[in-house]
Order: C-alpha cells, then structure tokens, then sequence
C-alpha cells in the first residue's frame, strides 16, 4: 500500500521543485506548524480563509509581531494553499495588519564608514567593504562565487538578489588586489579539498545533475568559503559552505562598539551609507536604483532624505 507523503514533507518538495531558498523553507515550514498547532492540530485543507485571518490578526494583535513577519507567515500559508493543497482563498481582507513603522535608514558618514573599516581584519574587512564599496547585501555578498567577479572590468554580477534577479555593480579598485590575494588562499584551501576527494560545493537549479562536475570547478566556489566542512541538509553531501553571516554580524558590531559610535550600525547600514554617499557625490538617482537592484525608483528615493540640510533644508531662527 503505498501512502502518500506527509503535508510538510509535501510542502518542502514543492519548495524545492521551485528552487526556493533553504531558509525560506525552513521558514514557511515553521510558520505552516505554528499555524496547525494553532488550530489544534487541525489538517489545513479543513480549514478555509476566516482561520488564516483569524491567525494571522494573532500574531498582530496578540503577538504584536512585526509587518514583515506577519507578511512571512501569511506567504508560507497562501503557499501552502495555492501550491500545495491547491485550494483558492478569497482574498484576505480581514486580516488585523502589523503596522510598518516608517523609519529613515540609519547612514554613516564617509569618516564613520572609515574608522569602522579600520577596525575589520580578513574576510570580514573585505565583506565590509564590498558591502559599502558595491551596495551588496549581506547576504548577496556570502553567496558570491569566483565567477561573478571580472577584475578587468571591475565589475560584480550579483546573482539571484533580493526577488531573484541579476544585477552588476562595481568593484572597487582599492580592493581589488586585495580580493586578488584573498582568491589565492581559497584556491589553495580548494585544492586541498580536491585532494581529499572532496571539494564540491552547492549548485542552484539543479545544475548538479546537468553538469555533474561543476561543483568541483573553480569558478563555481565561494569566494568567501567557510573553515569548516559540513553536510548539506537537503542533499546528505559533504561540501565547504560559505561563511556564516552571523560571524560578520558580529564583527560590525563589535568594530562599531570600538570606534565608539552611538548609531545601531549593521552590514546592511553599509549598503545604505552607499547608496546614500552616491546620491550626495551627485550621481543620478536612476543610477544608483540599478546598482542596489531596487525594483522601483521610489524605493530608492528614501535615501534622498539626506540630501537635505537639516529639518528639510531649513534654517533654525536660532541660527538667524
């Protein structure tokens, strides 16, 4: 008799059919649990549109959770209707919205950015810097392979970024022998890990398959590769990861703490003192839109706020 597989067990191939990201499926997975538990354990196809409203006003009102993460959970579970159990909801209007505070990026000045830089070493240095020298996200900046990088053209092709697209920016000069000499040593640790019979790293899209040996290519690995070896969750393979992002996380927090800034600066505050610095350089917002992947210009046009002298350009009576 053959049974058919578990709901989250059929929530994750689907996931996985459709190439989403492991944390996007470790995610939907648990809010789709939450949601079951929820409802006392209640199999979803059971339940219709007035229980998704009723959990997600929960997290709202009760969870007082933020409108990011109500928006995640309501995503996995119109996932696990639509693709899943592929069952049409009304739309859900409804639902009890978490409010989005309306906060203006928090933005170092060119000297902050420095003495910030300044107190980085290694990897994290450069990560730093090609966060704030190219506008990359954190993450986009760990995922980035040999491949992506053309020195001659001081170029970066970011690969599937925020929406999964494709975007180019710059890599800057200052860098670029020092990202040179960084290659050299992860060659080195790659080669090593050939020699052991290892030395594959994660493909997207299935590419394993298609090109069996590209895993193992030079052009394929991490330019920022993790110390240690680890086995891949989904495929059971023993491969070198990127570097964990928490690491450098946790390094920007402590060079803010040393350069004694007040600011709650983070990675990603690097991409906004970029996108900031250029428009203040005198760069066409347009530009900068295409360079940070923004969808829309109006997006970028926040970072426009600090091309204002002070409360919009005006000036206080008591500096009269």
């Amino acid at each position: 008799m053959v049974t058919s597989p578990k709901l989250l067990d059929q929530v994750r191939d689907k996931l996985r059919v459709k190439h989403y990201a492991i944390r996007t499926e470790q995610s939907y997975v648990d809010w789709i649990k939450r949601y079951i538990y929820f409802h006392g354990k209640t199999h979803p196809k059971d339940l219709g549109a007035q229980d998704v409203e009723a959990f997600l006003t929960h997290l709202a009102v009760a969870g007082k959770v933020s409108a990011s993460t109500q928006n995640q959970a309501k995503s996995a579970l119109l996932f696990l209707y639509r693709e899943v159990l592929e069952i049409k909801l009304p739309w859900l209007d409804n639902v009890t919205q978490a409010k989005a505070p309306k906060k203006l990026p928090i933005v170092l000045t060119v000297s902050e950015v420095q003495t910030v830089l300044s107190r980085l070493s290694g990897s994290h240095l450069l990560i730093a810097s090609l966060l704030y020298g190219g506008g990359m996200r954190l993450m986009e900046a760990m995922r980035l392979r040999v491949k992506d990088v053309e020195f001659s053209r001081h170029e970066i092709i970011v690969r599937e970024g925020k929406g999964f697209k494709d975007r180019v920016t710059m890599l800057p000069e200052s860098i670029a022998a020092i990202l040179r000499a960084h290659l050299v040593k992860v060659k080195s640790l790659h080669e090593e890990d050939l020699a052991a019979g290892l030395g594959e790293v994660y493909l997207p899209f299935a590419l394993d398959k298609k090109y069996p040996n590209a895993g193992r290519e030079w052009g394929w690995q991490y330019i920022f590769p993790s110390k240690n070896l680890s086995v891949d969750p989904r495929s059971g393979k023993t491969r070198r990861h990127h570097l964990d992002e928490k690491g450098v996380q946790r390094a920007m927090k402590q060079a803010v703490r040393d350069a004694g800034l007040v600011k709650p600066a983070t990675p990603h505050t690097l991409r906004h003192s970029f996108a900031t610095h250029l428009l203040q350089a005198g760069y066409d917002i347009r530009t900068v839109q295409e360079l940070l992947g923004h969808s829309d210009v109006s997006t970028t046009m926040i970072y426009t706020h600090v091309l204002n002298k002070g409360g919009k350009g005006v000036v206080s009576p008591l500096d009269r």
